[in-house]
């Protein structure tokens, strides 16, 4: 295997016991490649997601090995697209409460496990990754309107950035 992406079992097989293939870039439609997946080992980083387009739940994978699906906490088996990424070391995130940037401004460079608890806030309406990637697989880059980063609604609850801890 390259030293980045991840490999996925192309059938129900747990454990790596089936089909494999790999992804060493960004893959917006995997269905062409795969029906379901019960088990991936991942080299570098990567967010999946339950269907195509980067849509659906989704999860970031670390390097290591995930035997079936549970182990990424996943509800079922499906993986639909999926991005592959270099976990940072340093993040940081500015949040607004109103579109294009306007209103309060709140600066993160760590995990808020409960932003309306910590800081009243409920709704935010677009926001600025200037280092790192967070979850909700914020992407460096600005995000004008909370649907740019492929939200349904402007609540959020917490956040956390994907930093390397090993």
């Amino acid at each position: 295997m390259s030293n980045s992406g991840f490999t996925f079992s192309k059938c129900s097989q747990k454990n790596f016991e089936a089909c494999l293939c790999e992804a060493t870039t960004d893959q917006p439609d995997l269905r062409a490649h795969l029906n379901c997946c019960n088990s991936a080992k991942v080299e570098t980083g990567c967010w999946i997601y339950e269907c195509p387009n980067y849509v659906g739940h989704q999860h970031c994978l670390r390097k290591g090995e995930y035997p079936d699906y549970q182990h990424w906490m996943g509800f079922n088996d499906s993986i639909r697209s999926c991005i592959i990424t270099s976990i940072q070391e340093h993040s940081w995130l500015q949040l607004y409460e109103r579109n294009d940037f306007r209103g309060g401004l709140l600066e993160f460079m760590d995990n808020c496990t409960s932003l309306q608890g910590d800081f009243y806030y409920k709704d935010i309406q677009s926001c600025n990754v200037l280092e790192g990637s967070w979850q909700y697989l914020l992407q460096p880059g600005e995000h004008r309107l909370f649907t740019d980063w492929g939200a349904m609604t402007a609540e959020v609850g917490s956040f956390q950035p994907t930093v390397d801890t090993s």
